[in-house]
């Protein structure tokens, strides 16, 4: 392959007026530009004709990687396979050709989806209403500590400004806890990964009158289900504060348990994770917050839209296409691929914690660490495989967190060749640790200096001319 199209910038590429163009006759006249207005130098823009840009972004494309082409066994992230119909369907003019302003009287269709989105939503986790607004996972969480809040206070018990988090949650817990003005205060794990009730007791002996709520993940982080739950959400409702459930790994739960019943009074939703949306490089997202009875009237006016409506319509899509009977099905075949490969590969990769997980699970690095090679190092070597690497160093309760997430939709076979690949690597570790320290081998560029990468970042060609 031609390495100057291959792995050069556009820029690069660029040759003084090379052109693969042409412009229309001017159909309106000409027009001065004010003085003021102007550039003071011309735009700096790559010359190219059109078959150099033409295979410039092809080759880049093919260095892309994504689950319509790989394995993705991301932790947490949930980036699986989405049936192409989804896309048909939120593609369609009639929907996709909407303006948010539009008179209402000429998006009843559109409105038809969202209410009939939110039913099923509903009916997934046992709450009583949906807002659509949020546009991420996080912004539901803080649209949620927001409704959370405005209940504590509609009630004049405005002392209650700590919500509690578990040391295994999602960085976003305190950070959207923190945004919404409310303070954290975190409770600890037990060995066996699940909250510490006595922790919990003791800090709601301490604090409960102070308490607003309670944020969980369930599984949480490490893919074990709270099985004490029941005690906990008496305990915290008991002390005045209300549960809060983050549905990032909502997954295993479809269809199978529902946070409502569970005793949870106000949830988000990822639907770019669980429903049918792809959304790898930070977007495009939505995160719906569902409330039990007599909290709707808390929701926010967060955006003055219906978030983002493509990833709605690929979400009513997705519960269409499966049916009740089939949405059924997710949440055990999630578990099912899980547990299978950690079974699997549990005699060559630390497990720290025994027993069933739910849709992901956490090995602590190669078992045998005498090797020297890292969490890092098995990441870097699964890419010569053609695989992506799982959520590496996360959670932090471990020191060398490899967290596998195969979802529900991948086939045994892929799984099987995941797992003998895994192994291969454990293998090469022991026989030549070296090769594995430097990979990858096989990849565009080796490996790259992550911590000069986060102090020196060079984001626009002209600094990289003037640095050369």
């Amino acid at each position: 392959m031609n390495n100057k199209l291959y792995g050069n910038l556009i820029f690069e590429l660029s040759q003084p007026g090379r052109k693969g163009y042409s412009l229309p006759k001017n159909r309106f006249g000409s027009y001065e530009i004010p003085a003021e207005m102007r550039r003071e130098h011309e735009a700096e823009l790559p010359e190219c004709d059109e078959m150099t840009v033409v295979r410039h972004y092809t080759n880049l494309s093919a260095n892309n990687f994504g689950v319509d082409n790989g394995f993705y066994p991301l932790g947490s992230c949930t980036m699986k396979y989405n049936p192409k119909i989804n896309e048909e369907v939120a593609a369609l003019p009639q929907f996709a050709g909407l303006h948010p302003l539009q008179p209402k009287e000429t998006v009843q269709g559109a409105e038809a989806v969202c209410t009939l989105l939110c039913r099923s939503l509903c009916e997934l986790t046992g709450l009583h209403a949906f807002t659509l607004k949020p546009f991420a996972g996080a912004h539901g969480e803080l649209t949620g500590l927001m409704v959370i809040k405005k209940y504590h206070e509609s009630r004049g018990d405005e002392a209650r400004r700590l919500v509690i988090v578990p040391d295994s949650a999602h960085g976003t817990n305190p950070a959207s806890a923190a945004v919404c003005g409310l303070d954290i205060i975190e409770v600890k794990s037990l060995s066996d990964g699940t909250v510490d009730v006595d922790a919990l007791r003791e800090l709601l002996t301490q604090h409960g009158s102070e308490v607003a709520a309670m944020m969980m993940t369930n599984p949480n982080t490490l893919g074990l289900f709270e099985r004490q739950i029941p005690a906990i959400e008496q305990m915290v409702h008991e002390a005045g504060g209300l549960m809060y459930y983050d549905g990032a790994n909502l997954n295993p739960m479809l269809g199978v348990c529902r946070p409502g019943d569970m005793g949870f009074d106000v949830m988000h939703i990822n639907l770019h994770k669980t429903f049918s949306t792809p959304h790898g490089g930070g977007g495009p997202g939505a995160g719906p917050v569902g409330v039990r009875k007599g909290l709707e009237e808390f929701f926010p006016t967060v955006s003055p839209y219906h978030g983002n409506f493509a990833v709605v319509m690929r979400a009513y899509a997705y519960i269409l296409s499966l049916g009740r009977e089939h949405i059924k099905e997710v949440g055990p075949l999630a578990t099912l691929n899980a547990n299978y490969i950690k079974e699997s590969l549990k005699d060559v990769y630390e497990l720290p914690i025994e027993g069933l997980c739910k849709h992901e699970f956490v090995f602590d690095g190669l078992k045998d660490k005498s090797t020297g090679v890292t969490t890092m190092d098995v990441a870097k070597r699964l890419l010569d495989y053609g695989y992506h690497a799982p959520t590496i160093y996360f959670p932090l309760l471990f020191h060398e967190s490899l967290m596998i997430e195969p979802t529900e939709n991948e086939s045994k076979e892929t799984i099987d060749g995941f797992i003998q690949v895994m192994r291969q690597i454990a293998e090469e570790a022991k026989a030549n640790p070296d090769e594995v320290k430097s990979a990858p081998h096989n990849t565009p560029i080796g490996r790259v200096d992550d911590v000069l990468a986060a102090k020196h970042p060079i984001v626009t060609f002209r600094q990289m001319k003037d640095e050369r």
